[in-house]
């Protein structure tokens, strides 16, 4: 299984939420009908701690993270819940407020880091153009003053040399040094949360321990509420205080990382930790979960997860579970949340 690492912010899990998603809904509409790609979703998320959403692709991971950020396509629409969030001026429901407003936020209070950053930078403008612009929007900064700031962001990530650097294009960057640069824009302005989607997508293992080094040096420097959505069970355990592990649009199960990882309450989450090849030996057969996630147009009646779960029974096939707490900081939606562990 894999090993556990000691969280220096783990007391922060009694803190106030920064961010408090409830019942966040999701539909999308396609030419064969419409889908729920997020199905009541519920976390919450706080200062100075790493939240993890774990899944497979397809879970609905960064569905949830662009309906926060009111990134959307339009053929996807939050149709319920709310998304509370605590900043230096108040309470602000993300969901419900307006463009005037999200765009106060975005920034300032929320901050997204996207997984691919050359696509997230604007090809067309220097690096020092575009992390000079929160300061000249937000700040009301003179140009010379934004990108005196810029450098500063550009040395605080370890960009090297960021003054020669600055008029420098996103395609003259490594991808390791992109991604320190979507970081940089995205705590310009210091963000009460900053949600990080698979940021260590496709770079290799020295620059994803790097930037995910620096992702925990500026939560504890801002003192940030993390969400990470990964389906990397390694980083889960490096990096995340808690974590909700999500399937099918669902939230299965929640906790303390040390808890969920070491004590799994869903069949799902056993899974997925039991297919992590730990002592594998050449030759030997990996473990895997069978089948695959359903299709979003046939979710089954009941539990999602029935048709891959080992504990399967006519009750699963009827009724879909519930969140429920399983321990005093532990949640699963399992009708046999006991019985999981002799999976």
């Amino acid at each position: 299984m894999t090993a556990i690492a000691e969280h220096p912010h783990a007391d922060v899990v009694d803190a106030d939420p920064a961010l408090r998603v409830e019942g966040l809904t999701v539909d999308i509409r396609t030419i064969t009908g419409t889908v729920r790609a997020v199905n009541e979703v519920t976390f919450d998320a706080r200062r100075g701690e790493t939240l993890a959403l774990l899944g497979e692709s397809g879970c609905g991971k960064s569905m949830t993270a662009t309906a926060l950020v009111g990134l959307l396509e339009p053929v996807a629409e939050v149709t319920a819940g709310t998304a509370t969030l605590t900043g230096r001026d108040g309470v602000a429901d993300l969901l419900s407020v307006d463009r005037k407003v999200r765009r106060k936020l975005a920034g300032t209070e929320l901050a997204i880091v996207f997984q691919d950053a050359l696509t997230a930078l604007n090809p067309l403008y220097t690096v020092g153009t575009q992390l000079a612009e929160p300061f000249r929007i937000h700040r009301g900064m003179k140009s010379k003053e934004a990108k005196a700031k810029a450098v500063e962001l550009m040395a605080r990530v370890g960009i090297p040399q960021p003054e020669t650097r600055l008029n420098s294009y996103p395609h003259q960057f490594s991808g390791g040094m992109r991604q320190r640069l979507l970081i940089a824009m995205a705590v310009a302005l210091n963000p009460r949360v900053l949600i990080a989607d698979e940021p260590t997508t496709a770079l290799d293992v020295t620059v994803q321990a790097q930037i995910m080094a620096l992702l925990r040096s500026l939560r504890s420097e801002f003192d940030m509420a993390v969400v990470l959505i990964t389906h990397d069970l390694a980083l889960v355990a490096e990096e995340a205080d808690r974590v909700a592990v999500m399937y099918a649009g669902n939230i299965v199960e929640t906790g303390l990382v040390s808890e969920v990882f070491a004590n799994p309450r869903h069949p799902y989450t056993k899974g997925l930790l039991d297919s992590v090849p730990v002592n594998a030996v050449r030759g030997d057969e990996l473990r895997s979960i069978g089948g695959s996630p359903p299709d979003l147009h046939s979710i089954p009646q009941g539990c999602a997860y029935q048709a891959r779960c080992p504990l399967v029974a006519d009750v699963c096939r009827t009724s879909r579970p519930t969140l429920n707490p399983v321990g005093a900081r532990h949640g699963s939606a399992c009708h046999f949340p006991q019985e999981v562990v002799n999976v």
